[in-house]
């Protein structure tokens, strides 16, 4: 395979690969889309208005369109949250991801399916990536560009950016269920309604949640935190809303990552994307959007490399990317520290999302992906509500 250069090589076929190796095939590129085959990142599904318009995600992927969000403190206070004007889609990850790839090939992308092993460097310079296919031995890509979307703990991502860590990450479970078909009698679940639930005994340091997916839902939780068990959390989100009877489909678990990295491309011809540059919305864990972001960013950035024949252009994936997010990151990631650090302020969290302006300003900046500038006396009451409450003034 090494006698065929492509003009650029994608590493990873989830929502931002897919997303980068449609975009370059569209551009008329010469492009390969090497993937795992049969990996499924554990995900809640949520798709905003702002994903579904930028990206063209078609209605029937949606299994469940949510109009409300109930937000749980540690002592079972709900707060209904509802969303304006809109609603957020809901996928299925298997489904949705498939669904990229094969548009991916549509629009010209080679699908490739094996787990790349290596970077390494032809006596020429141009870069190989070395992998292991299904069936068969070991195989060679060469390609003129490399976007390496393939997760958060790529070592091929630290092979083309050496000295560069891991992003710090979420260690995140769940479990698909099937829901039954008189679950609406039960009173425990709602089909257009997410369960987010603030508790430390079933998240330390993120949260758990309860997502709907038409006939099955994601239940699930996440922590950062060293021998905390997620099944155990898991089981017991299950028993506490009257879900533990449900069906099974299957399980999975896996890193993700809160914060992006520093250096997304090796100045050369390897650009980062997706998980593997660490692109998750902290506090939220919202990935989807800014993965398939982070993809045409990429995709973009490596064309501009191509037609001038100057590598730095690969930096302007992430510029863009920060220029645009980064103050949002910024937020989320303060907001984490602040509020999920015990049960008596995730009491008072719960609390303030009581508010009307948190919660319009939360729908608005959540649907359509800015920061609402507008109406400055909200800001500013939801500042000093803010402080009441990490202060301990106000009551939660």
């Amino acid at each position: 395979m090494t006698s065929d250069t492509y003009d650029v090589l994608v590493v990873g076929g989830g929502p931002s690969g897919a997303t980068a190796a449609h975009d370059l095939a569209r551009a008329g590129k010469h492009v390969a889309l090497l993937d795992r085959a049969g990996r499924i990142k554990p995900c809640g599904g949520a798709i905003p208005p702002r994903a579904i318009r930028d990206f063209a995600i078609p209605d029937y992927l949606l299994k469940a369109k949510i109009t409300c969000a109930d937000i749980i403190s540690p002592k079972g206070k709900r707060v209904p949250m509802p969303v304006e004007n809109g609603y957020v889609g809901m996928v299925d990850r298997c489904e949705f991801d498939e669904w990229l790839r094969v548009r991916a090939t549509e629009a010209g992308a080679e699908r490739i399916t094996g787990d790349a092993t290596a970077l390494e460097r032809d006596p020429d310079g141009t870069a190989v990536i070395a992998f292991e296919p299904k069936e068969g031995p070991a195989q060679r890509i060469r390609a003129r560009m490399v976007i390496l979307a393939n997760g958060a703990r790529s070592d091929l991502a630290r092979q083309a950016i050496p000295g560069q860590a891991h992003p710090k990450c979420v260690f995140a479970y769940h479990e698909i269920v099937k829901v039954p078909e008189d679950v609406a009698a039960r009173g425990t679940y709602e089909a257009t309604r997410c369960d987010v639930i603030y508790n430390g005994r079933t998240s330390p340091d993120f949260y758990a949640w309860i997502f709907p997916h038409g006939d099955s839902a994601s239940i699930g939780t996440g922590s950062a935190r060293k021998g905390f068990s997620l099944r155990g959390a898991t089981a017991e989100v299950r028993e506490q809303h009257g879900l533990a009877g449900f069906e099974t489909i299957r399980r999975e678990g896996a890193p993700i990552p809160m914060k992006p990295l520093k250096r997304w491309d090796n100045g050369r011809d390897v650009v980062l994307a997706g998980d593997t540059s660490g692109v998750v919305a902290p506090a939220s864990g919202e990935g989807i959007y800014y993965a398939m972001l982070g993809g045409r960013l990429a995709a973009e950035a490596v064309q501009m490399a191509l037609a001038t024949g100057d590598a730095t252009a690969l930096k302007s994936a992430r510029k863009r990317f920060m220029k645009d997010h980064g103050k949002v990151f910024w937020i989320l990631g303060i907001m984490q520290t602040f509020w999920y650090r015990t049960d008596w302020t995730r009491e008072h969290f719960v609390k303030m999302c009581e508010d009307k302006d948190v919660q319009r300003l939360t729908w608005e900046s959540y649907m359509n992906k800015e920061l609402v500038r507008k109406d400055p006396l909200a800001h500013v009451k939801i500042f000093f509500k803010d402080m009441a409450h990490l202060l301990g003034l106000a009551r939660a």
